[in-house]
């Protein structure tokens, strides 16, 4: 047992008293055995002491033993890690809205698919969280800011439209300044809210297409590694995709790989999802780690009950047994 897992370890040193009493307990039968042997008349005695009741006579002292065992465990705080809900953090999600969207390798479409699971996502993030949204495609739009009222956020996704390009960046760079506005706003003493950005994307950036331009996808992911921001990356789509546009049907497959590099310089992780289904896991996942945290939480109820029901049962046995208290 370590004693980095109780608050109060201190409380230990009452095993010292539990030994204590172990040792006088001990003490007093032999001290006992001896009255009896002194005895001068064997025979009298046997007539007139009360008939030995072997080892059931130490069961309510050693249930006694037990509880103050028990309940020094539990004095010196125990604790457990819990998943509990974040009560403060900031996450804004942003979506590809470029036209490789209306590609109907995943059904109904992709566009469809990823409003259904950004909708899902959105409304079973937890209270505490202040969900944002941003849309790109050439350009990048904050559609909604950093909130924990749910409808807005679930409202826009259903209105998403596609237009042309794909300004990955732009995504990523409006999203930080949400983040940057609201932070300012609700810092407080305990300084900004946690924030992470939740990327949902199809294709490779076309606007600029080097992606380590001042204003490429790249770049802004590094610009989100120091402002402490990672970004979750969700590559959207399978390799067969296609779209038409001005009458001629051009191939929309997915990008792994700036999406995997993007992660990885923001110091946020990958996901790949190429169906609906797999999608809504994703998203699902993401809730999971976003909206909970893993908290070291006080453990000690069980050891109180547990210590005080032996401390009844002691008292109830010494009550049946020798009718009188331990």
């Amino acid at each position: 047992m370590s004693l980095a897992g109780f608050s109060a370890p201190w409380w230990f040193l009452l095993l010292l008293v539990v030994a204590a009493v172990v040792v006088g307990y001990v003490l007093a039968q032999r001290a006992r055995r001896k009255r009896t042997m002194r005895f001068s008349n064997l025979a009298l005695l046997e007539k007139v002491a009360p008939r030995a009741q072997g080892w059931p006579r130490h069961v309510p002292a050693a249930l006694l033993i037990v509880s103050l065992l028990l309940l020094t465990v539990a004095l010196a705080g125990p604790t457990a890690e819990q998943k509990v809900p974040r009560n403060r953090a900031t996450v804004m999600l942003v979506i590809d809205v470029s036209l490789s969207m209306e590609a109907t390798d995943v059904k109904p479409s992709r566009l469809k698919a990823a409003q259904d699971a950004a909708t899902q996502f959105a409304q079973g993030l937890t209270p505490g969280i202040n969900l944002g949204l941003v849309s790109f495609a050439g350009t990048a739009t904050v559609l909604v800011a950093p909130t924990t009222e749910r409808q807005s956020v679930v409202n826009a996704i259903g209105n998403l439209k596609l237009a042309q390009s794909t300004a990955t960046g732009e995504g990523i760079y409006a999203a930080l300044q949400a983040i940057s506005g609201f932070s300012a706003v609700v810092g407080g003493a305990q300084g900004p809210p946690p924030a992470r950005i939740v990327l949902m994307s199809d294709g490779k950036q076309t606007v600029p297409e080097d992606l380590y331009a001042p204003r490429g996808a790249f770049t802004a992911a590094g610009e989100a590694k120091k402002e402490h921001v990672p970004i979750s990356t969700i590559s959207f789509g399978t390799s067969h995709g296609t779209v038409v546009i001005a009458g001629r049907e051009v191939p929309v497959d997915v990008d792994d790989g700036s999406l995997q590099e993007v992660a990885r310089l923001s110091g946020g992780d990958f996901y790949r999802a190429g169906s609906a289904e797999q999608l809504k896991e994703v998203y699902s996942d993401l809730g999971e780690q976003i909206g909970y945290e893993i908290k070291k939480a006080d453990a000690s109820r069980p050891w109180v009950v547990l210590g005080t029901l032996s401390l009844i049962a002691a008292a109830g046995g010494a009550l049946f047994l020798g009718q009188r208290l331990p």
